[in-house]
């Protein structure tokens, strides 16, 4: 599917960025890199993704996935845009499109969660903060 008015130069496209346009993209975010080992083991085994797609010149610009079971839990992972194509509304696009993967598979009651890097983006779309109930942990394998 894709998903563009006619006058918008952004089409987003369901499907996953090749894996050195995901390094690409991670780190153009200032994200934390991965290694293309684990991008091109980890990638395949998404529940869903979309691309942002600048038509003009054909360049992948945006990003984001999903993982998880499909079922209990679903993560939304790796969301990025190119700095050179932030404020126009495309991570708002690629957002509607991961939340409309999520309305439309998930059983009632399933988890949702994201690590959120940005203040105040991901809060329109009704996520809240987990403390104090909770708290978000991580490690890095070496």
């Amino acid at each position: 599917m894709t998903d563009t008015d006619g006058t918008d130069p952004y089409a987003i496209r369901e499907e996953l960025p090749a894996p050195e346009t995901f390094a690409r993209l991670r780190e153009a975010a200032g994200m934390t890199s991965r290694s293309l080992e684990g991008i091109e083991r980890g990638l395949p085994n998404s529940l869903y993704g979309v691309v942002a797609v600048h038509e003009p010149t054909g360049e992948v610009v945006g990003m984001g996935r999903i993982v998880g079971d499909d079922g209990t839990v679903y993560q939304l992972s790796d969301m990025a845009v190119h700095p050179d194509h932030q404020g126009r509304g495309v991570g708002t696009r690629i957002m509607e499109h991961l939340e409309g993967y999520v309305e439309e598979t998930a059983p009632p009651n399933a988890y949702v969660n994201l690590m959120a890097d940005v203040d105040g983006f991901y809060e329109r779309f009704g996520y809240e903060e987990t403390r104090p109930a909770s708290k978000g942990m991580y490690r890095r394998t070496e």
